[in-house]
């Protein structure tokens, strides 16, 4: 992932951060990155699990099932 050379950040009135002002290609750079972390849990846990297997094609379809639900 690419290193962000200037953050900003959002204050409050005593100047404590409070958020962070991100461009919406590094947002989005973060997200992507995010979303291969997920899958590569996700393999993680279903490689040590003792569970039913399941193809490719389900695992990606459960994936996208539970990101859809937790977008807003």
């Amino acid at each position: 992932m690419s290193v962000f050379p200037s953050p900003r950040y959002l204050t409050d009135e005593q100047g404590n951060r409070t958020a962070v002002v991100l461009d919406i290609e590094d947002y989005e750079t973060v997200l992507d990155e995010l979303e291969e972390l997920e899958a590569i849990r996700a393999y993680d846990e279903a490689k040590a699990s003792d569970s039913e297997r399941i193809t490719f094609e389900q695992a990606v379809q459960e994936l996208e099932k539970e990101r859809e639900e937790q977008r807003p």
